[in-house]
């Protein structure tokens, strides 16, 4: 976004300059689509960060959430249902000896995150999710993220 920034900062003071020293319409408009392009895209990458920044808080309060055991005003069905199922995966992290940050990332990718969704959720490197989910499948015993996810899904389909 800095560099789209210079951009539009150079290529507004080019128009300027151009202006002033006499240069042709179609040239202004050119440099002037640019900039407004460029801007564009700064607005458009702006929003998109606020939104991923906002969807990471939430998962963090979510994985906040999750390690407290909350339920936050669901129905009561879905509650103790979500609560039954924390149990099962705590007991199952358990015994496969996760540790706490593993349990984490064993928490995200059942949600479904990538591990670039992960990573950023975490504050973390996306190779480093990768190597804790290498971690997590070789304690599970299981190949791979299907495998995984599949674990705890498996018997109740």
């Amino acid at each position: 976004m800095l560099v789209l920034a210079v951009i539009v900062i150079g290529n507004l003071g080019d128009v300027i300059y151009d202006y002033r020293e006499g240069a042709s319409t179609a040239h202004l408009l050119m440099e002037l689509s640019i900039a407004i392009v460029s801007f564009a895209l700064i607005a458009g990458l702006t929003v998109g960060i606020w939104r991923q920044s906002r969807s990471n808080n939430q998962l963090k309060a979510e994985l906040a959430a999750y390690a407290k055991g909350s339920d936050q005003a669901l129905p009561p069905a879905v509650a103790t249902a979500r609560h039954e199922l924390a149990l099962v995966l705590k007991e199952q992290f358990e015994q496969w000896n996760l540790t706490q940050t593993e349990r984490e990332v064993a928490m995200l990718m059942l949600k479904g995150l990538s591990f670039k969704e992960i990573a950023a959720v975490r504050s973390t490197m996306e190779k480093t999710v990768r190597q804790q989910a290498s971690a997590i499948y070789r304690k599970a015993g299981v190949s791979g993220r299907h495998a995984f996810s599949a674990w705890f899904i498996e018997d109740l389909l």
